[in-house]
């Protein structure tokens, strides 16, 4: 056998491995500029459209309800059209979001793309764990790192970048729709995405987990993880606004959060990977987080990086730590997926709340230290749950045989 021939085989199997990847990332890189993109303009879009905070509050609570809803609704609308197009649809809604929002100009319609754009997230970010655990289903926590850390990705870039693409274009609509470009590209890498030998209907599981103790704690769990994040970057940036720091700072301080994020993501479900129980790594994410809100109550000012950092860190390594839970629960890649997806779907009806009861308390309030108060009890309540996520209980706590 020639030497090439070997190169080339080589070659051939890396492709084979990170290709498909590479494809997670591209979907995941999708579901969250949409989000993030808002926060650090919010006081140019306020002033030019008359948005009060509450209203404001549902440029994140929108997506956020899509979603918890979606996900739900998945064992009976999941069967009329294949998995492949859900997920091109549903980039194409988020590309639609994008394109509407470069020229649009009142809250309405504001508020109108986000609920389009929070419909395609919904769908593609219910679809992409089942898509994980079959294309990987011996490396579950470094793809889900992968899929985790890119979505963070995504949110982060948008946040830094939107005001100096907004200032760069004198446009607040330019900062939130440039970010059109990455679903079209996620659509290309879809379409070329490896082949699979699947059915083109009934892809939906028929199986749902309403009266499942398990799913709801898991979904609560995750909810609750998640609504540190609703809230960071629907409010951080005014946050650090009232401590003088500018638009563009602001944003990069959600960038500063998101690379800790990564980090989280990356790093904590790898270490987690050699052993089944990811309660330990469970403790350390939620811990660090309870550091972090403790910082921002007391020492807000001093050391507001640090703070930010660790949350970041937490947060990234509760998403990705407690979907992998989720999927551990199940062997196959349908089932887990379905779990995966009532996860997702009540956990962000849950998540979707909290922003706006952020804003109810920060107007009622005048401050934000009421919210950190509330997301610092909900993290010490995490603390408490996460001993019930010992493996020997998974396969009685999910019992197929009663659902």
């Amino acid at each position: 056998m020639s030497t090439d021939h070997i190169s080339s085989t080589a070659r051939s199997s890396i492709l084979t491995l990170l290709f498909p990847m590479l494809v997670i990332a591209g979907l995941a890189m999708t579901l969250r500029p949409t989000i993030t993109s808002t926060g650090p303009l919010l006081t140019e879009i306020r002033l030019s459209t008359a948005m009060g905070l509450q209203a404001a509050s549902l440029l994140v609570v929108l997506p956020m309800l899509c979603m918890g809803i979606f996900p739900l609704l998945l064992p009976w609308i999941g069967r009329r059209f294949s998995e492949s197009a859900w997920i091109t649809g549903g980039l194409f809604a988020i590309s639609l979001a994008g394109l509407w929002r470069l020229w649009l100009d009142t809250g309405g319609t504001l508020i109108a793309s986000a609920l389009v754009g929070g419909t395609g997230i919904a769908i593609v970010q219910a679809m992409a764990p089942g898509v994980v655990k079959r294309w990987y289903p011996a490396r579950v926590p470094l793809a889900m790192g992968v899929y985790s850390a890119a979505l963070m990705t995504g949110g982060g870039v948008a946040a830094i970048l939107s005001p100096v693409i907004a200032q760069h274009y004198g446009s607040w609509q330019s900062g939130l729709g440039i970010w059109l470009i990455v679903p079209v590209f996620a659509l290309v890498l879809w379409w070329r995405r490896p082949s699979e030998q699947m059915e083109n209907r009934d892809d939906g599981v028929k199986i749902n987990f309403f009266g499942n103790r398990r799913a709801w704690l898991l979904a609560s769990y995750f909810g609750l993880a998640n609504a540190g994040y609703a809230c960071m970057i629907a409010w951080l940036p005014s946050y650090a606004q009232t401590l003088g720091w500018s638009a563009q700072s602001s944003g990069e301080l959600i960038g500063i959060m998101t690379i800790f994020q990564v980090i989280g993501a990356l790093v904590i479900p790898m270490l987690s990977a050699h052993r089944l129980d990811r309660r330990p790594w469970l403790f350390f994410a939620v811990g660090i987080q309870i550091t972090g809100f403790i910082g921002l109550i007391t020492m807000p000012t001093a050391l507001l990086i640090l703070w930010i950092a660790l949350i970041g860190c937490g947060l990234g390594a509760c998403f990705s730590l407690t979907l992998t839970v989720a999927l551990d629960h199940l062997s196959k890649p349908k089932l887990a997926g379905a779990l995966a997806a009532f996860v997702q779907g009540i956990g962000f009806i849950i998540t979707a709340i909290a922003p706006y009861v952020a804003g109810v308390l920060r107007e009622s309030t005048g401050s934000f230290q009421a919210v950190w108060w509330m997301l610092l009890i909900s993290l010490i309540g995490m603390l408490f749950v996460t001993i019930k996520f010992a493996p020997a209980s998974y396969h009685q706590a999910i019992n197929l045989s009663k659902l």
